[in-house]
């Protein structure tokens, strides 16, 4: 077996991680045992928001700069979220500016799952769902939570 890669390790670190304390409502791993860089993962929507009942996958693409720096993440499914770019990709500082190697895949995680019902609505990466957050509540839960029921259904 050729020698793991500093990245590699530290996925390796990452994937015992999650598997012996997921955060909750949460789950990720690689999506093929043979590469480690592709990880499939799941949030589910927090209970008692408009993201309740809903099962969003995610994409994490590494690079052997990790944890220098951040995996690519996207959603996998239909979205609606000021935060998320149209092709599922997140707008989110933790992602960006505010990487840190301290963080993790659960880190991150918890993190996309506290974005979907705390979104930062001043540099928005869907001005429509921003615009409807802020000026019609109660059209943006209704969409949300049609993307929360179909969510189930792309399971």
């Amino acid at each position: 077996m050729s020698s793991a890669t500093p990245a590699m390790l530290r996925l390796m670190t990452d994937l015992k991680a999650i598997k012996s304390e997921p955060p909750e409502g949460c789950s990720a791993s690689p999506v093929d045992e043979s590469n480690l860089m592709v990880w499939q993962a799941t949030v589910s929507g927090p209970d008692e928001t408009e993201w309740e009942g809903g099962i969003f996958s995610l994409r994490f693409t590494f690079t052997e700069r990790y944890p220098e720096k951040p995996p690519r993440v996207r959603f996998c499914c239909d979205m609606f979220h000021p935060n998320v770019y149209t092709d599922g990709s997140l707008c989110m500082d933790v992602l960006q500016d505010q990487w840190s190697p301290c963080h993790n895949v659960s880190t991150l995680l918890s993190s996309i799952q506290s974005l979907l019902t705390d979104p930062n609505c001043s540099s928005p990466a869907n001005p429509e769902a921003a615009n409807l957050y802020l000026n019609d509540r109660t059209a943006y839960k209704k969409r949300v939570r049609r993307i929360a029921q179909k969510s189930l259904e792309n399971c």
